[in-house]
């Protein structure tokens, strides 16, 4: 009933502590509050809040265009809404160093789990398009370290992400990556990898969490949890998955809508309206008001 009963800081112990056993955490990316419940009710891991679905849900291109106080406030409504973890992308973090510390600050208020600091340059792009530029490793290893410093609960995530693969090559990933775990690092974010070989020497190259991003008709093949978990994986997230079925569903329905004049066909394919009910808990609400839920509903 209303949000979730599991303190913000509860959630990241029990993140860190699972990173901790070296399994492999499964985390589809949410759209909505509602997808999030959704998520945990199906029994994954974690949340994954997308950059690329916060920009898209606002009519964007994901090329750096979404402010911190948008990509906040959508966090908090996501995350106070499930039991589980969720990991937002904060893109490069909203400008220099001192902008980064205040973006983990403000993510840590919002009660984000953890967050990722990628180093492409602003105006930044999809990290599965080609033409990507990154900052030189200076200026990345900054923006890591302003975030480490910054956290006031040390179990925070901070999350570097590199896309210097695309850029200059694998070797230069994994030097990336050292040196960003260096700075302070938790965890690492190897964009763009395209063979579960890349995934293992990404792995071997450092001694914190990997991720690996299962995001459809990008670079990398869409490999599966076993896959993943063989070469070491720790964290997968399906970014973009349930935005692009929802988005290509509802075209679908609306052809539907014109082609037939209404959306019979489609009942089979629609959450019922008492599935919906259940996963909002509905009748939780009548603890306040025995008015509320008074009612039934045929399945």
């Amino acid at each position: 009933m209303l949000y979730a009963t599991t303190p913000a800081a509860e959630k990241r112990r029990a993140l860190r502590e699972r990173l901790a056993s070296g399994e492999l955490l499964r985390f589809p990316g949410a759209f909505n509050p509602l997808s999030a419940r959704l998520i945990e009710r199906k029994g994954f891991d974690g949340v994954y809040i997308s950059g690329a679905v916060l920009s898209a849900d606002l009519g964007l291109p994901d090329i750096g265009l979404t402010t911190l106080t948008e990509v906040a406030g959508r966090g908090e409504q996501i995350a106070r809404m499930t039991e589980l973890p969720a990991i937002i992308d904060a893109d490069t973090g909203f400008g220099e160093p001192m902008n980064v510390a205040r973006t983990i600050q403000t993510l840590e208020d919002a009660g984000l789990a953890g967050t990722h600091i990628e180093d492409q340059i602003n105006p930044k792009r999809c990290g599965h398009l080609d033409g990507k530029q990154v900052v030189d490793q200076d200026t990345a290893i900054k923006r890591i370290r302003a975030a480490a410093d910054a956290r006031r609960d040390p179990n925070f995530l901070i999350m570097a992400r590199t896309d210097i693969r695309a850029v200059e090559g694998l070797d230069a990933a994994k030097d990336r990556a050292k040196a960003l775990v260096d700075a302070g690092a938790d965890a690492i974010f190897p964009e763009a990898m395209r063979t579960l070989d890349e995934f293992a020497a990404m792995r071997d190259a450092v001694d914190v969490p990997i991720l690996a991003n299962m995001t459809e008709f990008g670079k990398s093949e869409l490999f599966s949890v076993d896959q993943l978990r063989s070469v070491g994986v720790n964290i997968v997230i399906w970014p973009v998955s349930l935005l692009r079925i929802a988005m290509g569903s509802a075209s679908r329905a609306l052809d539907t809508l014109i082609d037939e004049g209404h959306l019979t066909s489609k009942l089979g394919e629609m959450q019922h309206r008492a599935d919906l009910y259940e996963l909002i808990d509905y009748e939780a609400y009548n603890h306040f008001d025995a008015g509320v839920f008074n009612f039934q509903i045929a399945r």
